[in-house]
């Protein structure tokens, strides 16, 4: 399917997608990638939907994990919200909606980071929409596969 949406043009768009292949900013992918609205279309190693794990999802959403001092806030150094920080990934899971398990989303979403899993068509155009609103959003995207 080919989508159009008036955006941007310097801004990583979902213009395409289909049988084994998605297509950003009108550039074919043929293997699972992960982007944002700004910088490069990374390959993400993740083969199939089962293939998806925490240290994969921190990957995406370009975290490290940091030790953080639980008396930090004595010394007034509390946590401020990062204003780059993910808001949220959106997952696209091939052609079925499947949804990731309690236990590789967790750790993302206690430090804030929201996290929805859905078919790769509907993660295309949630993507599109919620970039364009400005939102600090990631897209990690598994292919299509052809339909059987």
């Amino acid at each position: 399917m080919e989508l159009r949406v008036e955006t941007n043009p310097s801004l990583n768009t979902v213009t395409a997608y289909g049988n084994g292949y998605i297509e950003i900013n009108e550039e074919k992918y043929h293997h699972a990638i992960y982007f944002g609205p700004e910088g490069d279309v990374r390959q993400w190693d993740v083969q199939t939907f089962s293939d998806i794990t925490p240290k994969q999802l921190k990957q995406v959403a370009g975290v490290n994990k940091k030790a953080l001092d639980p008396l930090a806030f004595l010394d007034g150094d509390s946590a401020a919200p990062d204003p780059e920080q993910t808001e949220v990934i959106i997952v696209g899971t091939g052609n079925q909606h499947n949804l990731l398990p309690s236990h590789i989303t967790a750790e993302l979403q206690t430090s804030g980071i929201g996290i929805e899993a859905m078919s790769t068509r509907a993660a295309a155009r949630t993507y599109n929409i919620l970039m364009a609103e400005g939102r600090r959003v990631i897209a990690a995207l598994l292919p299509l596969e052809p339909i059987k």
